[in-house]
């Protein structure tokens, strides 16, 4: 069987590949396919877009998808910027550019740097049908400087709790155990297990 990890990023496709490891299914990415077309995502939750882009693309490829949505909430930006974190300096801006905004609005506000990483992942059959739906939250701070040149996103931002290194510093090993990606996936790949 074939499950199809509905992302082009390359760095959350070699993250979440690692964190399926086992999984009986042959995986592949988005860049398997020619000419798929993107999903919109209009939802206000990640559950939301996470399932509109699983079920979007399982009609795309006919095979089993999972689709992830997850967004940086921070405390003094009132929840934002949240789902929208991907577009949140616009639709073709760059990590950098929304790094640099988040940083800016950051500074206007109060000295609060306390955030949390959030993420939903859903799977979808080739019927577009939702079989599972899983979460990750991990919580930690802001940074007013960048640190490290791992990751992807915000992650050179954010130190985690119980950390002095930021998602762009730690290694692959460690965030595959505490983000809120690995945990959401990490759930998904014990029911995808259970399915042998």
């Amino acid at each position: 069987m074939k499950l199809v990890i509905a992302t082009h990023n390359q760095g959350k496709l070699r993250e979440i590949r690692t964190l399926l490891g086992d999984v009986p299914f042959q995986l592949l990415s988005l860049n398997d396919f020619a000419n798929i077309g993107t999903a919109e995502e209009v939802e206000s939750t990640y559950e939301g877009n996470a399932i509109l882009k699983a079920r979007f693309y399982a009609a795309a490829t006919g095979e089993f998808v999972i689709a992830d949505d997850s967004g940086l909430e921070v405390t003094a930006l009132k929840g934002a910027p949240g789902v929208l974190s991907a577009r949140y300096a616009g639709e073709s801006a760059s990590d950098k550019e929304r790094r640099r905004k988040l940083l800016s609005e950051l500074a206007a506000t109060s000295s609060d740097r306390s955030a949390q990483f959030v993420c939903s992942v859903a799977l979808a059959n080739a019927q577009q049908e939702v079989l599972k739906v899983t979460y990750g939250i991990c919580e930690g701070t802001i940074l007013s400087d960048e640190r490290g040149e791992g990751g992807f996103g915000y992650d050179p931002l954010f130190v985690p709790n119980g950390f002095t290194e930021t998602f762009g510093e730690l290694t692959e090993a460690v965030k595959n155990t505490i983000s809120h990606r690995a945990k959401a996936i990490l759930a998904m790949r014990e029911f995808l297990c259970a399915k042998r």
